[in-house]
């Protein structure tokens, strides 16, 4: 299929999307200040549409960039529903990145995160390209498994309870495709890629919900039963659609994406009496049909007509099916307290975040840094404002769950980068 390229005929029908560039150190995750990204079209890669440097934060402003009108992904169409760019990122003491295929929705703000190698070769760089959506371009169909793995005496399953880890390591490939890469990630950031990789940003709220939910307890089902070590394997997980979900190296994700997983990474899908997490497995509904599954464009539906996303899964997997929390989070210094923080809010919790937001500031000097006394006051509330703007969280200045625990995350990385070094 053709990438969507905008011709003058065309511009009066065609819509806007958003972009925020954020440059990081592979090595050290650190912002990279002063990097130069040049934007083009990839249906015309020589012409130079935008030309931006990022701020000492290492992020760009939004902007604003063509898109498809957004009928194009609210139903299965012949058109592309997304436009798409690339970037080359020259910073200083780096390699020159390039990425491909930076696909930009109607409406909607990306953001892409990009990584990048220290060089003392100015002429030396590592080009990735995102490949097609995956209501787009055709992949693998998934191959049917039991939702629920048989618990044995065997040993293969070594944990007691649920947890929500801190990394997951995703093998970039067919299971036995020992050529292929093993990836660190994130748990959030990976269940965001998933997401962002496998239905689209332009879709109902109680959708993206439910699809998210599937997505995580499928994740978090892997991870439990240690699928794959069972089996041999070094890795959590795999990137072919056959085998579980499509992620890729440096995708783009979506803002309001990334919101809804901040707000609900813990959760998975139980059943009753049942302690794993539910395997919960889905197609299209457009190109490949999987009764007793969820279908995507179904829930698409599903979500227009105003049901909410245990209602969207209960209508494909039973109504026996209900959303869980996983007892542990991995890799964070103390559990959300329960309640939000907020000016007025006063004691340890309170301290603990003025301790972790001002060690953030020295990786992120555009975070104020405040007195750590344990009183929320407004100089507190300007710098969670602060963070909750460069990490694509809503604005409020209050720390409630999904920022209380990216605190957590971004104080961590931070914090033992520090270690290391």
């Amino acid at each position: 299929m053709d990438s969507y390229n905008i011709t003058n005929n065309e511009q009066d029908n065609v819509d806007v999307g958003y972009l925020q560039i954020n440059a990081l150190s592979i090595t050290n995750q650190i912002p990279i200040p002063n990097a130069t990204i040049q934007i083009a079209s990839s249906g015309n890669p020589n012409i130079t549409l935008e030309e931006l440097t990022t701020n000492a934060d290492g992020q760009t402003d939004n902007i604003t960039l063509p898109a498809p009108p957004v009928e194009y992904s609210l139903n299965p169409s012949d058109n592309q529903p997304y436009s798409e760019y690339n970037l080359k990122i020259s910073a200083p003491g780096y390699e020159d990145a390039i990425i491909s295929g930076v696909q930009i929705l109607s409406g909607e703000n990306g953001i892409q995160n990009i990584r990048m190698t220290p060089s003392t070769d100015p002429q030396a760089y590592n080009p990735t390209v995102i490949g097609g959506h995956t209501l787009w371009e055709f992949y693998p169909p998934k191959i049917a498994e039991a939702e629920i793995k048989p618990v044995t005496e065997s040993g293969e399953i070594v944990l007691s309870r649920v947890v929500v880890p801190e990394y997951i390591i995703v093998h970039d490939g067919t299971p036995s495709d020992t050529t292929a890469m093993d990836y660190y990630v994130p748990y959030r950031d990976y269940i965001k890629n998933v997401a962002s990789c496998e239905i689209y940003a332009t879709w109902p709220e109680a959708t993206i919900y439910a699809n998210v939910l599937a997505i995580m307890s499928f994740t978090l089902n892997r991870v439990f039963t240690e699928w794959y070590r069972g089996k041999g394997y070094d890795f959590t997980i795999t990137s072919s659609t056959a085998f579980d979900h499509k992620w890729m190296p440096q995708k783009t994700v979506y803002q309001n994406i990334s919101q809804i997983v901040d707000s609900i990474f813990a959760n998975y899908l139980s059943r009753p009496n049942v302690l794993q997490p539910i395997l919960t497995q889905y197609c299209d509904g457009k190109r490949v049909s999987c009764p007793n599954w969820m279908t995507q464009w179904g829930s698409k539906y599903l979500g227009d007509q105003g049901y909410t996303a245990i209602e969207i899964l209960r209508n494909y997997y039973g109504d026996d099916i209900y959303i869980n929390e996983a007892e542990v989070i991995s890799g964070i210094p103390a559990s959300w307290p329960g309640y939000d923080l907020s000016v007025g809010s006063n004691g340890p919790k309170v301290r603990m975040i003025q301790e972790q937001l001002n060690r953030i500031a020295q990786n992120y000097p555009s975070i104020p840094k405040i007195a750590v006394d344990g009183s929320f006051g407004e100089a507190t509330k300007a710098s969670v404002q602060r963070f909750q703007q460069i990490f694509n969280l809503p604005a409020t200045g209050i720390v409630d769950y999904p920022t209380w625990y990216k605190i957590s995350q971004i104080y961590v990385g931070v914090s033992r980068i520090a270690e290391l070094n």
